[in-house]
């Protein structure tokens, strides 16, 4: 299949990211490519009612959140076939199998691994 190049599109963006700091880099990240920020989330249970909720176009989730697996909130957008990328400092073996073929954002990743992440996500949906 041949590469397209696609044209940047913007969207609302669901960050889900336990750390602040990281999670105030990534939002900054975001608006400098023009996105914007659907809502933010820390907590598992959090990011499940953003989920839930909707109005955002793709969601960025840290696999790891204070302890708990980001799966949960992978399971509602999955059902609901808004796309996602997970963040994480740990690679596909990582992930659970239903999840393996999902894209990853390893950490620690700069704007354009996180640009080229979200084009190609934004390119399917």
């Amino acid at each position: 299949m041949a590469e397209q190049a696609a044209t940047p599109k913007t969207a609302r963006i669901l960050v889900v990211e336990d750390e602040a700091l990281i999670r105030m880099l990534l939002e900054d990240m975001l608006t400098d490519l023009g996105h914007e920020i659907a809502g933010t989330a820390a907590t598992v249970e959090a990011g499940k009612t953003l989920a839930v909720a909707g109005g955002f176009d793709v969601a960025i989730l840290d696999v790891n959140l204070e302890g708990q697996e980001i799966f949960p909130v992978a399971e509602i957008l999955a059902a609901n076939g808004l796309p996602f990328v997970f963040a994480s400092g740990y690679g596909h073996a990582a992930l659970p199998e239903q999840f393996r073929d999902r894209p990853i954002l390893q950490k620690p990743f700069q704007g354009e691994q996180l640009e080229a992440a979200l084009n190609r996500l934004l390119a399917l949906a």
